[in-house]
């Protein structure tokens, strides 16, 4: 059982890597869109993400972007629309396939090239604006 534990922590390394390096998480927690929680949320994403695998068999792309497209907006109050959730999901789910077919050597590779790709971190550059359909005293930030 410990054996089944230590797999499953490494493909908690592997989302958590995913989604510490994806630029929109990290402007979101940058910027506090999430509030003063902002880390503690994408921690506790990662927790869910990794969660939503073992508990749903056989998960599409579609189904994974639009699980992470929901958390952001939820959490961050982000629309997620750059392009980038369709290689996001990709990448989760190669790493979820690594890790059922026991190919963690593989997955500890990939891993580690995303980690030390970590050092760029993105930057907003831009103000985001308030459309004239949000009149409901919100402010949703669209990072594009």
């Amino acid at each position: 059982m410990a054996a089944a534990a230590a797999s499953r922590e490494i493909f908690t390394e592997g989302v958590r890597a995913v989604l510490h390096t994806w630029p929109v998480l990290q402007i979101a927690v940058d910027n506090g869109f999430g509030g003063v929680y902002g880390q503690q949320k994408a921690d506790w994403i990662v927790d869910v993400v990794q969660q939503y695998f073992h508990d749903n068999a056989d998960l599409q792309q579609y189904e994974v972007e639009d699980f992470i497209a929901e958390l952001m907006d939820q959490e961050f109050n982000t629309v997620v629309d750059d392009g980038s959730l369709p290689q996001v999901s990709i990448s989760l789910l190669q790493m979820f396939s690594q890790w059922q077919q026991g190919a963690l050597e593989q997955l500890k590779h990939t891993i580690n090239t995303l980690t030390q790709n970590k050092s760029q971190r993105a930057k907003v550059t831009a103000q985001p604006t308030q459309s004239d359909e949000e009149s409901d005293g919100e402010t949703q930030v669209r990072l594009t």
